[in-house]
């Protein structure tokens, strides 16, 4: 990463409809709000092809909605291997994600990778949970954590580039 150019951060769950959309939709906000948005280019996938061009899951909206973040306009797509030399950071919501990552990171760039809550003071160690199958208080617990990680990616993104 070099100082005072964009750092390159890409969000990823398994579809790109829930999760990683989610943590999309927070840190972009966040950014907006700490008026740092020009020092990221920011941007989410899936791991696979299920759900590519579509938008979110209703309900990952829903909740977002309720909390003032704004998913609309967000598209699946799926990670590519330009991706890693594209992105500085490419960040796995939960450990089958990062596997699948690393099976197709190139040589020489797997340190992009890693988990999302990495950043999270509160779920480091811990993964996002997938709210696909379950009901509406997971997609609310997905915000939580989502929401913790990002604070703490935004502290990184700030330290990086002073």
């Amino acid at each position: 990463m070099i100082k005072n150019k964009p750092i390159g951060v890409l969000m990823v769950c398994m579809g790109n409809i829930c999760r990683s959309p989610t943590a999309e939709g927070v840190f972009r906000r966040q950014l907006e709000e700490a008026g740092l948005e020009h020092l990221v280019q920011l941007d989410s996938a899936g791991t696979h092809d299920y759900h590519v061009g579509k938008s979110p899951d209703p309900r990952a909206s829903q909740a977002a909605s309720k909390r003032g973040y704004d998913l609309s306009g967000l598209v699946g797509r799926q990670v590519s291997v330009s991706d890693f030399q594209d992105f500085d950071l490419i960040l796995a919501m939960d450990h089958d994600n990062l596997a699948n990552l690393m099976r197709i990171c190139p040589r020489g760039l797997e340190h992009k990778v890693r988990l999302f809550l990495s950043f999270s003071p509160r779920y480091a160690g811990m993964e996002v949970p997938d709210p696909y199958y379950g009901g509406p208080q997971g997609f609310d617990r997905v915000l939580d954590m989502v929401e913790d990680a990002a604070a703490g990616l935004l502290a990184e993104i700030r330290r990086l580039q002073t």
